[in-house]
């Protein structure tokens, strides 16, 4: 069965609560009742007064031990509850509702002890059974509180320092991820780059032969080059030729002014040739 949710104010205390008190508190809580429940039978038989006196000083205990019990409940729980699988917390938040109606079901039975001490039957019937129902729902809840420490391991230190583990080991993985994204990146925008840079031609000067690059294609750019330069490399060119030829011709006898001589009339000669190829 589903219980209403009940939302009470939130309690601010001029002090903190130390971890861990809620099992110790919740031991008496729920022995306290039993207690009570065990003298309000025997009173049934036996009548004495002093004996109602101590049960209801007992249910003052036991309102007290409920709401402290709560306060311990909710900074255990706080604790505990992101160490916790989503079953677990499903749990807690029913232990804890629970044990909100618990707080104030000891208060009904606090104020039902308070009319059955009027002598008045009826009020005493309803009394004894409300303070049955209540030790009933008491060992339930001791129950399921076992099964939150003892299946899921609320509050266990050794749950807790996997779990403090797991965020250390999830927080790396996160930045490795981060800084795994960021190199990717880097790598695309290198890529990119040379792909630009393959379609990318930076000519001296326009001529022939880059004026048809194809995107993508890596084309030799070239400089003209003067005609005065290539007529004067031709010269130097000829010059080399006709002075290897005289000296081959002159090896045994090779002086450098009959070379001179010789070259002189070559180059002559040869440009006589080539004038009057030119006439014709």
């Amino acid at each position: 069965m589903t219980l209403p949710d009940i939302v009470l104010p939130k309690i601010v205390l001029p002090f903190d609560i130390p971890l861990l008190w809620h099992p110790a508190v919740i031991h008496f809580l729920i022995a306290i009742p039993i207690i009570v429940l065990l003298l309000e039978l025997m009173n049934l038989m036996m009548k004495k007064k002093a004996v109602g006196g101590v049960s209801f000083f007992l249910l003052v205990l036991t309102v007290l031990f409920a709401a402290t019990a709560y306060l311990t409940g909710l900074t255990d729980g706080k604790e505990a509850f992101d160490t916790l699988s989503e079953a677990a917390k499903g749990d807690l938040s029913e232990h804890k509702l629970l044990g909100t109606y618990l707080m104030l079901g000891s208060v009904l039975v606090l104020f039902l002890k308070l009319l059955a001490m009027t002598g008045n039957k009826i009020l005493k019937g309803i009394y004894i059974f409300i303070l049955i129902a209540f030790v009933v729902v008491m060992f339930k809840q001791g129950n399921e509180g076992g099964e939150l420490v003892y299946e899921h391991g609320l509050n266990v230190k050794q749950v807790t320092t996997v779990g403090d583990i797991l965020e250390d080991v999830n927080e790396t993985l996160e930045e490795t991820k981060s800084e795994l994204d960021e190199a990717l990146k880097s790598l695309n925008e290198i890529k990119a780059a040379e792909e630009n840079a393959k379609c990318t031609i930076t000519p001296n000067e326009p001529n022939e032969a880059n004026t048809s690059a194809v995107p993508g294609e890596t084309l030799p750019v070239f400089t003209p080059v003067k005609k005065e330069v290539v007529e004067e490399a031709k010269a130097e060119t000829e010059g080399t030729k006709i002075v290897n030829e005289v000296a081959e011709n002159n090896l045994t006898t090779l002086n450098p002014a009959s070379v001179a001589l010789e070259v002189a009339e070559t180059t002559e000669s040869n440009a006589s040739n080539e004038a009057n190829t030119s006439a014709e």
